[in-house]
C-alpha cells in the first residue's frame, strides 16, 4: 500500500519513543514506542512498522505489527497482514482474512468513540491480564 496524497510518511529506518500528534494524515512505516494522537486525520501502519503504542485518531488503517490499544472516532481497518494485540474501539471496523487480533473491540458511534479516547489509560497503564479476548483468527 502506497501513503495517501498528501500524507506525512516515516520511514522504515525511523525509531521514535514518546508521544507523537499531529494534524494530519500520516504513514508510519518504522519503528514507535508510546502514543500516537491523530484526533481528526487518518493513520496508516505500514506492513514493516512495529508499534507499541495507544492509538488515539479519527481512522486507523494497520497493516504491520500493532501492540496497544486503538480508538478512533471513525474506520479501523485490519489489513491481510495486521498482527494487532491490544482493545479496539471505533465507529467502525474492517478485518480481512489472515489478520490476527488479541483484544477485546467495542463498536460505538463516533462521539461515544470520542468519549472513550479521553478516558483511555496511558500506554502501558493497563495490565494484559485485563484483557479478555473476544475472539482470535486462526494462525494466532
Amino acid at each position: 500500500m502506497k501513503p495517501a496524497e498528501g500524507s506525512t510518511v516515516i520511514g522504515k529506518s525511523v525509531i521514535i519513543r514518546g508521544d507523537l500528534s499531529g494534524s494530519e494524515d500520516l504513514y508510519l512505516d518504522g519503528d514507535i514506542e508510546g502514543t500516537i494522537t491523530l484526533p481528526d486525520n487518518r493513520l496508516t501502519i505500514g506492513p514493516n512498522a512495529r508499534a507499541k503504542a495507544d492509538i488515539h485518531a479519527r481512522d486507523v488503517v494497520v497493516l504491520g505489527r500493532l501492540t496497544g490499544n486503538v480508538t478512533a472516532t471513525g474506520r479501523v481497518d485490519l489489513r491481510e497482514s495486521a498482527l494487532v494485540n491490544g482493545d479496539i474501539v471505533a465507529a467502525r471496523l474492517a478485518i480481512e482474512e489472515s489478520v490476527t487480533l488479541k483484544g477485546r473491540v467495542e463498536l460505538k458511534g463516533g462521539a461515544e468513540a470520542q468519549a472513550a479516547s479521553a478516558s483511555q489509560p496511558v500506554a502501558g497503564a493497563a495490565s494484559s491480564a485485563s484483557r479478555t479476548p473476544l475472539f482470535t483468527q486462526p494462525g494466532a
